[in-house]
């Protein structure tokens, strides 16, 4: 994925690491009426909706068995990391949770990054969405983060009561063996919300490729690290009581080197604001004089003309079906690459020879190649049950029913999701 790597771990329990064995897996009694049963959040970063078909998830394809399948689960607009994880706790779109882009500016905040630790952890950046573990804590349910896009951020007072910052160095079974540890926590510290992070199959199309023989062996991998917590889960009674949603935040597409837009070689970017690069683009007037708006507005009349494997559009012109525009925080020009492409400058592609995904996302987010993984499995939800596709917003108020606490104001459907729960459920 994209976090970079944080030394330092600081949380309220310790991840133990190195672990080449499950920690002592006592049983758990029954959940009782008053506390629901626990709910587990489960991403694998770029796993697209086929990729379980190769073969190499074998408890993946368990766990569609014995749980809820879905066609597929669409993103949202744009299919980026960052902005789709803060959607599925939120059930906000990006262009309504300000998490618009995985590069953004603010007039205010300045420049946010993946890579910008000080941006990632502060919680202004986040605040327009309320995610789910703030609402669980102050409805009486403790919380733990595994790793989650926001969880590292100071969100209106509340961090997650446990939580990790990112580092990429800490493993899959690390990962795993964190969460089986919180689960094992006294009942008055035990969270009944988790969330558990995954991103090799994510690395490993962006360097290689979605259809390459790495991806595969992520695959592999990382339904390894799967076997291990259904393992964990099962030594602890706990594998039919708790609920697992297991998703991702978008799909992969191939993005060949030769697949490239000089946007440069267009238009002059001199005298533009350059708010992004990549599969979707982003440009402001460089300052409010009248030259720059001019000069602005005649490079935005060029651009949303006709272009070869890419669409521009001013903010306001963006398709509604994108849900995308309104937020300051979206640049006044917006380029979408084609899906297969990407929008860079000749600068760019020759300083970082080598060093260019030739997969990647971000693209429409109704293209069948970004469409991502959606399992449920537990004992709120039906037994080898398949259902259509459907907008990751709905996740959220899955969740807030689940945990029997209130969803505040999302763009998802609860109505649209709730067949996949047994009826007793509903």
């Amino acid at each position: 994925m994209k976090w970079l790597p944080r030394v330092l771990l600081c949380s309220l329990v310790t991840i133990c690491a190195g672990c080449a064995t499950h920690p002592t897996a006592p049983t758990h009694p029954a959940e009782s009426p008053a506390r629901p049963a626990p709910l587990l959040l489960i991403s694998i970063d770029a796993y697209r909706y086929d990729y379980v078909e190769r073969g190499f998830s074998p408890t993946l394809a368990m766990l569609e068995k014995s749980g809820v399948q879905a066609a597929s689960m669409q993103p949202s607009f744009p299919s980026l990391t960052f902005p789709n994880h803060y959607t599925i706790v939120t059930g906000l779109r990006p262009d309504h949770h300000g998490i618009v882009n995985n590069t953004m500016l603010d007039a205010t905040l300045g420049k946010f990054s993946l890579g910008n630790r000080q941006a990632v952890s502060d919680g202004h950046w986040w605040a327009a969405g309320t995610p789910i573990w703030e609402t669980a804590e102050q409805h009486g349910l403790r919380t733990a983060t595994m790793f989650w896009p926001g969880s590292e951020a100071d969100i209106h007072g509340h961090h997650p009561d446990y939580w990790k910052p990112f580092d990429e160095k800490v493993t899959a079974d690390q990962r795993v063996d964190q969460v089986l540890a919180w689960l094992d926590l006294p009942p008055a510290q035990r969270p009944a919300f988790l969330t558990l992070y995954f991103d090799a199959v994510d690395h490993a199309g962006h360097t290689y490729g979605p259809d390459s023989p790495q991806v595969n062996a992520a695959l592999r991998d990382t339904d390894a690290a799967m076997a291990r917590l259904v393992q964990g889960l099962k030594q602890r009674g706990l594998f039919d009581r708790i609920n697992m949603i297991v998703l991702a935040d978008h799909g992969m597409a191939n993005n060949p080197l030769s697949n490239s837009v000089m946007i440069d070689q267009l238009v002059p970017l001199d005298q533009l604001q350059t708010v992004s690069m990549g599969i979707l683009a982003g440009f402001n007037p460089k300052s409010d004089s009248t030259v720059d708006r001019n000069h602005f507005a005649a490079v935005e009349h060029q651009l949303e003309q006709p272009q070869q494997h890419m669409q521009c559009w001013d903010k306001t012109r963006v398709p509604p079906r994108f849900v995308y525009g309104n937020n300051p925080r979206v640049p006044q020009l917006l380029c979408l690459a084609n899906v297969g492409w990407r929008v860079t400058t000749t600068d760019y592609a020759a300083s970082h020879q080598g060093h260019i995904s030739i997969g990647e996302h971000g693209y429409d987010n109704a293209d069948p190649l970004m469409q991502a993984l959606f399992i449920a499995h537990g004992p709120a939800f039906r037994v080898d049950a398949k259902v259509n596709a459907f907008p990751n917003v709905d996740v959220y108020p899955l969740m807030t029913h689940l945990l029997g606490i209130p969803a505040v104001a999302n763009d998802g459907d609860y109505d649209a999701v709730k067949d996949m729960l047994k009826p007793s459920e509903r």
